[in-house]
């Protein structure tokens, strides 16, 4: 790989990293692990970040406009949509979030564990990764 294209890619997943932190409160730890343009879908790609949060960690309400996918790894984590009902997830356990969906609540269930998850987003290319509400 040239060192023009390794430059791109480096500051492109600090400019990630950097957003997604930035929607997170401290507890949380948001890594980027694979961004990807889908050429079936014109316009769109996918992204795969993990998230850990430290004990009694959470993240501020939020949305995404994007079809969010949540597998849990570690741990157990609560999430709730607006007008949902609060739901606890456990390991080998998953949670669908809309394009439209508000995601009021979502934090560690343990308040001396960590717990860790996977998100795989599918949204427009030009959308923020996350949109916090305020």
């Amino acid at each position: 790989m040239n060192s023009a294209l390794s430059t791109l890619l480096l500051s492109a997943s600090i400019c990630l990293a950097s957003t997604l932190a930035a929607a997170a409160d401290n507890d949380a730890t948001v890594t980027p692990l694979m961004k990807k343009d889908l050429p079936n879908f014109p316009g769109k790609e996918g992204l795969m970040i993990s998230v850990e949060y430290g004990p009694g960690g959470s993240s501020e309400a939020h949305k995404h406009e994007a079809n969010a996918f949540v597998y849990v790894l570690e741990g157990s984590i609560v999430m709730q949509l607006k007008g949902q009902k609060e739901v606890t997830l456990s390991p080998g356990e998953a949670f669908y979030e809309g394009p439209s969906d508000i995601h009021m609540i979502s934090r560690n269930a343990s308040k001396s564990k960590p717990a860790k998850f996977i998100v795989v987003l599918v949204k427009n290319k030009d959308a923020p990764v996350v949109m916090p509400l305020k």
